[in-house]
């Protein structure tokens, strides 16, 4: 009989979409701008990491502004599908279910609920350690307008 490590690593070695998601960890210092009057840049760090005891990824992030809350994720993948959803919550309280992909040039999460429609769109450069992006929202779930930009600079590598 198998051991939960055991079942891990096979699940893990038969998933081609837990395979991929390993090139987001790490620890990443990222910066936030929002096209406001006057423009604001916040700065924080995000880390990303296997969580103990099975094939999801958690990421925790925080920024240095009080006004910007601190949030946790958590990714996991479909083992027929191959398909992500990613759980958020943050410090206002705020939880909410968003649809992932993920490929060599794009990273994207997208959230279709009624009252409040949001999508990430992230591209990679330097050779995966830099992922620049924009979160977007619609008001009537057809017109996108910029919330704001999201830069991801990778200061170390997961494992």
């Amino acid at each position: 009989m198998a051991n939960n490590k055991q079942v891990t690593q096979q699940m893990w070695e038969s998933n081609e979409a837990l395979k991929r998601l390993a090139r987001l960890t790490g620890t990443w210092r990222t910066e936030i701008s929002l096209k406001t009057d006057p423009p604001i840049e916040v700065h924080g760090e995000t880390e990303i990491s296997w969580l103990p005891h099975g094939p999801f990824l958690m990421m925790s992030g925080s920024v240095d502004h009080p006004d910007f809350p601190n949030g946790m994720m958590i990714v996991g993948a479909d083992d027929s599908s191959g398909r992500y959803t990613m759980l958020y919550f943050d410090s206002r309280g705020v939880a909410r279910i968003y649809e992932m992909s993920l490929s060599d040039e794009v990273w994207q999460l997208t959230r279709d609920a009624p009252d409040f429609p949001q999508r990430y769109t992230g591209r990679f450069s330097d050779g995966g350690d830099t992922i620049t992006g924009c979160w977007e929202r619609s008001s009537d779930g057809s017109t996108w307008e910029t919330d704001f930009d999201v830069i991801y600079r990778r200061l170390t590598h997961g494992r």
